[in-house]
């Protein structure tokens, strides 16, 4: 149902939107949705929230694709979310690799911090849907919601989280629908 008041989220790409691969996505043709993922972004759109990714690119600084195909790759996402009436608000990405030392890749928060200065916002409380431990660290970071789903690296994080005392009572979901349809609820997730 619609909200009076705006509401965010951020997500991240790469095994909570479309599928994974230990190799990059490096294409639009490589970029494939993970079934019912687009059809939940659309239900956060109709229920009035912002959506935002917060995606770290490590292949452009690795040389593997450039930045005019990553925007390929989120043009054919927004084209397929247009089909459902929907559309990501924000996208914010890091391009740097591991060893660059940068403050934007994930864990470091500065990818959330930018989704934040350009929705003028706090991120306190704000739900954060990510795949990795490097996902919740940087949710945590800004006292965002960390929410992590089992696609992508999702399980092997689930095994992770086993091992990290205050990780341990991060919900989990099987995807990033089930993920949605909890938020939705507006019950406790």
């Amino acid at each position: 149902m619609p909200s009076s008041h705006i509401r965010h989220i951020i997500l991240d790409r790469d095994g909570v939107i479309n599928a994974d691969s230990p190799h990059f996505i490096k294409t639009p043709d490589e970029w494939q949705p993970i079934e019912g993922s687009l059809e939940a972004i659309a239900r956060l759109k109709q229920a009035g929230y912002l959506v935002g990714i917060a995606s770290n690119q490590s292949g452009i600084g690795r040389g593997l694709f450039d930045r005019a195909s990553l925007n390929a790759m989120h043009d054919k996402m927004q084209r397929l979310l247009a089909k459902l009436g929907s559309h990501i608000d924000l996208i914010a990405f890091c391009p740097h690799t591991p060893e660059e030392g940068c403050s934007c890749r994930k864990p470091l928060p500065g990818l959330y911090q930018q989704l934040a200065q350009r929705w003028s916002i706090d991120l306190e409380g704000v739900p954060v849907i990510g795949d990795s431990l490097r996902d919740l660290q940087a949710a945590r970071a800004v006292h965002a919601r960390p929410l992590l789903v089992r696609t992508g690296k999702g399980a092997n994080t689930v095994e992770q989280l086993r091992e990290i005392r205050d990780m341990k009572e991060i919900p989990v979901f099987d995807d990033l629908s089930q993920a949605i349809d909890c938020l939705l609820q507006e019950s406790p997730c």
